[in-house]
Order: structure tokens, then C-alpha cells, then sequence
């Protein structure tokens, strides 16, 4: 299956929470609900986090995905 240059990745098994930055790219929240085993990954950029609890992970993910500009283009 070919995807579209704006297209978002598969969601992932453990996400918890999907929001997407300006330009629509996904900035996923992974992890477990409990405990500091959760982290963000910006697909727009490639930012991401360390392992933090739910709700801190959760927080930072909005307010990046609130001010990042950057979209991720396949090439191929």
C-alpha cells in the first residue's frame, strides 16, 4: 500500500492519544496509562519525550503539537 506524502502513520498498538500539530501531522502519546511509561513522538518534526506519567505526557504533546509547524513528506 502506498501512502500520500501527508499521510499519517498506522497508529500504533499502545497509543493513548492522537492530537496533530498545524500542519495535521500526528504527535502520538504512547504508552501505559499508569506509572511514567508514557512518552510523545511528533511525526511533523521527529520531537519527542522521555518516559513521563500520563498527564505530563499528555500536556506537553498539546502545547507542542499547539505551536509546531513542521509536516513530515514521505519521499518515494
Amino acid at each position: 500500500m502506498k501512502l500520500s506524502p501527508h499521510t499519517n502513520p498506522p497508529e500504533p498498538d499502545n497509543l493513548l492519544i492522537r492530537f496533530h500539530n498545524q500542519t495535521g501531522a500526528a504527535v502520538d502519546v504512547t504508552g501505559n496509562k499508569h506509572g511514567h511509561s508514557s512518552r510523545w513522538h511528533c511525526h511533523g518534526c521527529g520531537d519527542h519525550s522521555g518516559q513521563h506519567g500520563l498527564a505530563f505526557a499528555r500536556d506537553e504533546a498539546n502545547d507542542h503539537a499547539a505551536t509546531c509547524r513542521a509536516s513530515h513528506h514521505r519521499l518515494g
